[in-house]
């Protein structure tokens, strides 16, 4: 007994599948995908042996956590950013020393200033710096305000 509507190549049923559509596979197969197959296979199961219960609800098991996974491995990257951004917001006002680079004999190149604000660039907290942003990565000291590198006097 065959399934009508399913697509060879993407195993999804599609009652009437659009031309440009028909065409392009899924690239990313979600738990409504996987219930499907399995759905398929169930049919296509020979009635005589039947395949375990048991090796269907691993299956499902399976495929559930690694879909948890998914989801939990971008929870964290989100929240990762959202960590640099609230760090790069408790440096405003600050003054530090960022390496801007290297010159051809190694010698760090470094400018100090005071973080005048922050930007969010392709999702990464950047520091503004004497008008230029600079990645977190690039700060090599942080000092509260009005703190300067002069010795004191006795």
């Amino acid at each position: 007994m065959a399934l009508q509507g399913i697509n060879s190549t993407n195993l999804i049923a599609d009652p009437a599948p659009r031309p440009t559509e028909a065409r392009l596979p899924v690239q990313v197969l979600n738990q409504q995908d996987f219930l499907k197959l399995l759905v398929a296979q169930m049919a296509a199961q020979d009635p005589m042996e039947p395949r375990k219960d048991t090796d269907f609800i691993s299956q499902m098991a399976t495929f559930s956590s690694l879909e948890q996974a998914k989801t939990m491995q971008a929870d964290i990257a989100k929240l990762r950013q959202d960590q640099q951004v609230l760090q790069a917001n408790a440096l405003l006002g600050r003054t530090v020393e960022i390496n801007t680079g290297q010159t051809p004999t190694g010698e760090i190149l470094r400018t100090t200033g005071l973080i005048s604000s922050v930007q969010v660039e392709a999702g990464m907290p950047k520091v503004v710096v004497n008008g230029q942003s600079y990645d977190l990565t690039q700060l090599m000291t942080i000092k509260p305000t009005g703190i300067t590198d002069q010795p004191s006097t006795p």
